[in-house]
């Protein structure tokens, strides 16, 4: 290789670590929250600017905040303008006057305040999604001022078990004999789902079936010959989260084809069926390249 190529080389990557390492100093950009829109108590109130002030009077919840990421975070880089604990709670001038005071922030609010640093990214679409929409704030599912998680915040050890303290339906559905494999650990809601916005479901891919080709790219296609269901959409005979037939179908195999399939005479109807539905597959005996097929033989998803 030229010796200028690797002299280019070298600098532009002393470049990219340099700036990383700048980011990483100045961490997480944060925007000024407006305190007395959120609580007209807080209007005319100041910044203490003093942790030892409230830990006097919350010395057990602050004693867990210790062990937490943001205590690290904000250990090593406090944020400008205001103290540890009022970076996230707000002018505490009058509430040290007056204890009783009430100060408490409506959920929205409390939101407002964790998007100062964590605006943008996967939250990008937090304003709009149905979280939000239905007043659940992210303290509904993190937890700041103790550590009950490994990583994320959360209220619970894990991401599935913390969705799960709403979504018990969903939950009861992976208790099914076909489900993808979230109860044994190999993936959690939040390999298919964002849960802080998107443009559909929550989901991590503008559509259904790009998000289920994350893991089943095999799938995608294209193909020559295409099956017309499976292209627009896996849930017109798939049901994601749980099922009592098999590979998550929402029907047993042969009933699953006539809903769309009902012409008669073929031998997989029911009452020819003593061929084909002995074997357990139904119609997926024969047709076995249901999704498409790239076969020049294949227009009947045969092969």
């Amino acid at each position: 290789m030229p010796h200028n190529r690797l002299r280019w080389i070298g600098a532009t990557t002393g470049l990219l670590l340099a700036l990383s390492w700048g980011i990483a100093q100045a961490g997480p950009q944060r925007k000024q929250v407006e305190w007395k829109t959120m609580n007209a108590a807080f209007d005319g109130a100041t910044f203490v600017n003093n942790a030892e002030t409230c830990k006097g009077c919350h010395e057990a919840p602050m004693q867990t905040y210790t062990h937490t990421a943001h205590a690290v975070a904000f250990g090593a880089r406090p944020p400008a303008g205001a103290g540890e604990c009022e970076s996230c709670h707000g002018p505490r001038s009058k509430h040290v006057e007056a204890p009783s005071a009430d100060l408490k922030l409506d959920t929205k609010a409390q939101s407002a305040v964790c998007l100062q640093c964590h605006e943008g990214g996967t939250r990008f679409g937090w304003k709009a999604g149905p979280h939000q929409a239905n007043d659940v704030g992210c303290t509904a599912c993190h937890t700041v001022m103790a550590k009950s998680s490994p990583k994320a915040l959360l209220t619970k050890s894990t991401s599935t078990e913390t969705c799960a303290t709403c979504h018990r339906e969903v939950q009861a559905e992976f208790n099914k004999m076909s489900h993808h494999p979230v109860r044994e650990g190999r993936m959690d809601c939040a390999s298919c789902h964002n849960v802080h916005g998107s443009t559909n479901a929550l989901l991590i891919k503008p559509t259904l079936n790009d998000t289920c080709y994350t893991c089943h790219a095999e799938k995608r296609g294209p193909f020559i010959w295409e099956h017309a269901p499976a292209r627009e959409d896996c849930a017109t005979c798939h049901t994601p989260h749980g099922s009592n037939q098999r590979t998550l179908l929402t029907q047993k195999d042969p009933f699953l084809c006539l809903s769309c399939h009902n012409y008669g005479g073929h031998i997989n109807l029911p009452r020819y069926n003593r061929t084909s539905n002995p074997y357990g597959n139904g119609c997926s005996n024969c047709h076995v390249s249901m999704h498409g097929s790239n076969h020049p033989s294949g227009a009947k998803l045969v092969r």
